[in-house]
């Protein structure tokens, strides 16, 4: 009978509970009839794990590399069944109750995630810390950044299909391995939806390989670096729109606003906030860039167009004109220092021509480099 269902653990020295797991996984098989398959990714245990697992029917993988995510991955790739049903294999979650998930999959979701804040957790199971800042921050930061209408973007109890795997490509080998399933199948347009679970304590007596901490802000630097429209588009149009106003405000002249005046030393910092501001604006678009050619994001149609119009050919010609500008800027500055004989100048007058003359050699010359180097990017993405 062809498998319909792998159920899937990653293992390393997990001899106190791994048997629990398998028995309570192979009971939900005979219970609900399903035809399917326990598949361990054993990252190297040296407690016998493997023999335990063996003895028990399960399928064992071994997999040289570390990591939860290689783990997993490892498992996954071998696993023989349309549908695979993930879960820690520490006791943390009960694998006799996967009716739900099963359900989903078969009415054709590609992802179903497990929701232990709907399901319940249990006395003990999850420190404080994680369950009412690290968990509920991440999953809010992970809805804003990715419009992810997804509860507990971390729980480790999750169902997709095999197809829907293979797509994802996943590449990470660590605890972000969770996180980047569920972005790779948001920015893939999968359908996705959550199921209640439950979280019992972890029936281990040694300590989990969760580092809090440092898994913690793991998750959320591989959010932020799969975002590149919070981490530099946002940032650097803001930036840009505050310089430009600052420059539009006091180009003219000083301002006094409550009996402060505000003159050229301002308009210097609102420049370069429009300098600063362009090269976030450059980092997202080559970050995205690198990304897509990389396999770590799915083409983007809209960044297509956007190239279809900014070509090399028209950045060249916008940063030609720019350094034109300011060429003509500082010829114009130093002629009106030629008929002061090249004395003393109001500074205040003379920096409202130097700084903006400055400005505009300073973002062509930028403009000429980064359209050479998007173009270099943009051969290797073709």
């Amino acid at each position: 009978m062809a498998v319909e269902l792998s159920i899937v653990m990653p293992c390393l020295n997990e001899a106190e509970t791994l048997a629990t797991c398998i028995q309570k996984a192979q009971n939900y098989l005979d219970r609900s009839g399903v035809s399917g398959e326990i598949v361990i990714g054993d990252n190297g245990s040296t407690d016998g794990s493997q023999q335990i697992a063996t003895s028990l029917g399960a399928r064992v993988i071994s997999v040289p590399g570390r990591g939860y995510g290689a783990a997993l991955y490892g498992a996954i790739t071998a696993a023989q069944g349309r549908y695979c049903i993930m879960g820690d294999s520490d006791d943390s979650y009960n694998f006799e109750e996967l009716d739900a998930f099963v359900d989903k999959l078969r009415q054709g979701y590609d992802l179903v995630m497990g929701n232990r804040f709907q399901g319940g957790i249990q006395p003990g199971a999850m420190p404080w810390k994680n369950r009412y800042i690290g968990n509920p921050i991440l999953s809010t930061i992970g809805k804003i950044l990715f419009r992810a209408e997804v509860g507990d973007f971390h729980c480790g109890l999750r169902g997709f299909s095999k197809s829907a795997f293979q797509q994802m490509d996943l590449r990470t080998t660590g605890m972000e391995f969770a996180s980047e399933m569920v972005i790779k199948a948001k920015l893939m347009g999968m359908k996705m939806t959550e199921v209640p679970t439950t979280l019992s304590p972890d029936g281990r007596t040694r300590p989990p390989h969760l580092l809090p901490y440092r898994d913690g802000w793991r998750h959320l630097r591989f959010m932020l670096l799969h975002s590149p429209r919070w981490l530099f588009l946002y940032p650097g149009s803001l930036l840009i729109l505050v310089g430009l106003a600052g420059c539009a405000w006091l180009l003219p002249g000083p301002r006094v606003v409550y009996g402060i005046e505000f003159d050229v030393h301002t308009l210097l910092y609102a420049f370069v906030s429009v300098v600063l501001g362009f090269q976030f604006v450059s980092f997202a678009v080559f970050t995205k860039v690198f990304a897509i050619s990389e396999g770590l994001l799915p083409e983007d149609p809209r960044l297509n167009r956007v190239f279809r119009y900014f070509t090399l050919e028209v950045g060249l010609a916008a940063g030609a004109l720019l350094v034109a500008l300011g060429v003509g800027g500082s010829i114009f500055a130093v002629s009106g220092w030629a008929k002061q004989s090249f004395g003393a100048l109001d500074a205040g007058h003379m920096l409202r021509i130097v700084m903006p003359s400055v400005f505009s050699l300073t973002l062509g010359v930028q403009i000429v480099c980064e359209s050479f180097f998007q173009s270099i990017l943009g051969l290797r993405r073709s």
